[in-house]
């Protein structure tokens, strides 16, 4: 399960919330925990191979449409975020992602507040995908 880890990452712009799924199985890159496969790490396995099964199809950015940027900070595990956009195709405009990011919160910014990680997730969206928006 190690060595699936940074495979399944190279994929994680396609999985909402890959962060919160392998946390149980990033904590195995850690040197005092030991390498056992535990329910919580088999069913994080698990999730990610679904999830990279189902994996929903990334659209091109169009810089003539408006796009959203959607935050989640609230989660205690991490920060993530979606970047939407609307472009009309075959004649009907629907919502895609573009791409999806995620990253596990530090331990100073895990006792932060909700609204201080809810801006906290804002700003490092924005900073990240700046030139999409």
């Amino acid at each position: 399960m190690k060595y699936f880890l940074p495979f399944a990452s190279y994929y994680r712009s396609h999985i909402k919330n890959f962060a919160h799924i392998t946390s149980s199985l990033s904590k195995l890159y850690s040197k005092d925990v030991v390498s056992e496969i535990t329910k919580e790490r088999r069913d994080a396995y698990e999730g990610i191979k679904h999830e990279l099964k189902n994996a929903p199809l990334l659209i091109l950015p169009d810089f003539e449409l408006p796009s959203k940027l959607y935050t989640e900070g609230a989660c205690s595990q991490g920060l993530g975020a979606a970047h939407h956009q609307r472009p009309i195709v075959d004649g009907e405009a629907r919502e895609g992602v573009m791409c999806y990011i995620f990253r596990k919160l530090k331990d100073s910014e895990a006792r932060y507040g909700a609204i201080h990680t809810e801006c906290l997730c804002s700003v490092w969206a924005l900073e990240k995908l700046h030139c999409y928006l």
